[in-house]
C-alpha cells in the first residue's frame, strides 16, 4: 500500500478490491458445497466496516473521511450464516439460485471497483503530466 495522500482513494478502493476478490471465494465455495449435508453457507462483511470506518458525519467532507481512514484496520470479515432457515432436512442452507445471482452481483462489483483504482490512476497520471 503506497502511503500518500494522492493515494488515499486508491487505498479504499485496493481494500474494497481484496474483500470483493474474498467474496467471490467464500461464494464459489458455498456453491461448491451445495449439496453437502449440514453445511451453512458463508459470506464477507466489509461495506458494514467500510461505512463505519468512514463515519456518518454531514459535516466532514469524503475526502477528509478518506483521509483519516485508518486503512490498515479495515479487513474483511468472514462469517458463518447459522440461520434456522433450510432447504432441506439435512441442514445445508445455501440456495443455489442466490448464490448464483449474489455472485454475479459480486463480480459486477469487482470489475467496478477496478474501473475505479484505474480511474484514479489516470486521474494522477494526466496531474503529472499537465493535462
Amino acid at each position: 500500500m503506497i502511503n500518500s495522500n494522492a493515494y488515499d482513494y486508491i487505498n479504499v478502493l485496493d481494500k474494497t478490491a481484496d474483500a470483493s476478490w474474498i467474496r467471490n471465494e467464500v461464494l464459489s465455495n458455498n456453491i461448491a458445497n451445495v449439496n453437502t449435508p449440514g453445511y451453512k453457507r458463508q459470506d464477507v462483511a466489509f461495506e458494514r466496516e467500510l461505512e463505519r470506518a468512514l463515519g456518518n458525519s454531514r459535516y466532514i467532507t469524503m475526502d477528509s473521511k478518506v483521509g483519516n481512514l485508518k486503512i490498515n484496520r479495515l479487513k474483511p470479515r468472514s462469517y458463518t450464516d447459522y440461520s434456522n432457515y433450510s432447504y432441506r432436512m439435512d441442514g445445508n442452507n445455501v440456495d443455489i439460485d442466490t448464490e448464483n445471482v449474489t455472485l454475479a452481483a459480486n463480480q459486477l462489483k469487482y470489475q467496478g471497483v477496478m474501473e475505479g483504482i484505474n480511474s484514479e490512476f489516470r486521474n494522477l497520471k494526466n496531474a503529472m503530466s499537465g493535462q
